[in-house]
């Protein structure tokens, strides 16, 4: 036993602290709840890597500190140590061992990524849009289109996600997945939630000025309670007010109004809208002008004409005039009515006081 008294008390060791630190990475990179079909194999790939992480790093810690402690000079040594011309099986093992571990946990990966992104059967199509600096959601089949990201409980849901300007990334933390989505190229995203309850959609990518603020709401309800939210969203624009009309246009004109422009009074990309209506703003040219009617229709039409002190040009896109021509058109052939889009919206902002 006693030439094998080291290589004990290291395996005790090793094991006491491995332990103590999965617990240790446990509690500092804890995850929230899951909530996803997605999220279970996910989370034990997480364990796995702690585990090892644990192992690997209390292996070599203890044979360092023990060796420190245990084999130190004393202060009567004054020979020299033994000399050690290496040790050839060790050598091997040390290299062979952490390349097949390696492979193996790129194995391990290959086969959970698979199984997050494999088709499901009677899956339901969302059509995801982030834009500078907001998210906006349509469902084809019922023809709806939403600010929020309404999801049926443990119903298979792909998302076919797209960019309108720079990349951003779909990240719903208790689903795990993460998607970044790519100008010009429309991306997918496999979800089944699986626990009811409200999440936040967050931009995982940093996409410029308004990033931090570039978040939805994604509910996850039960099947009643999603058909009666297709029901409530199929609307005409027509049976609206023109308030009405111009809040919804706030939330859902691509990019939204709501990503560069709060309603509570906090500077975002752009002016807040809260009391903006017949507000004085003093302009980068040093000119004041009074924010009415015709000064709100240039500056949706020809953002780069009037900019306000302290924000840039160019971040308002240059074409929300076709944009709101072609919306004007479809509402015009869908519904038979003549609708006014900045009307509407000038109507919402004379709702917004100081």
């Amino acid at each position: 036993m006693g030439k094998f008294k080291h290589a004990i008390a290291v395996a005790v060791l090793t094991v006491v602290t491995a332990a103590g630190l999965y617990f240790l990475f446990s509690w500092m990179f804890a995850l929230p709840d899951p909530a996803s079909t997605q999220a279970g194999p996910i989370d034990i790939m997480f364990q796995s890597h702690f585990v090892m992480m644990a192992i690997l790093f209390a292996f070599i810690m203890v044979m360092v500190l023990y060796s420190v402690v245990v084999f130190r000079r004393r202060p009567d040594d004054t020979e020299d140590g033994p000399h050690v011309h290496g040790h050839t099986g060790l050598e091997i093992a040390w290299t062979v061992i952490p390349t097949l571990v390696v492979i193996g946990f790129g194995i391990y990966g290959f086969v959970v990524l698979g199984e997050i992104t494999s088709e499901q059967d009677n899956e339901m199509t969302v059509s995801v849009v982030g834009a500078q600096w907001s998210w906006s959601f349509e469902y084809p089949a019922e023809d709806i289109r939403s600010n929020r990201l309404v999801l049926p409980v443990n119903q298979p849901v792909l998302l076919e996600l797209e960019s309108v300007d720079v990349l951003h990334s779909f990240w719903v933390p208790e689903f795990r997945v993460k998607q970044d989505l790519v100008p010009g190229t429309v991306k997918t995203l496999r979800i089944t939630p699986t626990k009811l309850g409200s999440y936040r959609l967050r931009c995982a990518e940093i996409c410029g000025q308004g990033h931090a603020g570039m978040l939805a709401n994604v509910e996850v309800v039960s099947q009643a309670d999603f058909e009666q939210f297709l029901v409530d969203s199929a609307f005409r624009y027509s049976d609206l007010t023109p308030e009405e009309r111009g809040e919804k246009f706030y939330l859902e004109l691509s990019p939204a109004c709501s990503g560069c422009h709060s309603l509570d009074g906090r500077v975002l990309a752009g002016p807040t809208w809260q009391g903006i209506y017949l507000r004085e703003e003093t302009l980068a040219d040093g000119s004041v002008v009074i924010v009415d009617d015709e000064y709100i229709r240039n500056s949706i039409l020809n953002p780069n004409d009037h900019i306000v002190a302290g924000f840039s040009p160019n971040v308002m896109p240059q074409d929300y005039g076709e944009q709101i021509a072609a919306l004007e058109e479809q509402i015009l052939a869908s519904e038979g009515a003549e609708i006014d889009v900045i009307a509407d919206l000038i109507a919402f902002m004379q709702t917004l006081d100081q």
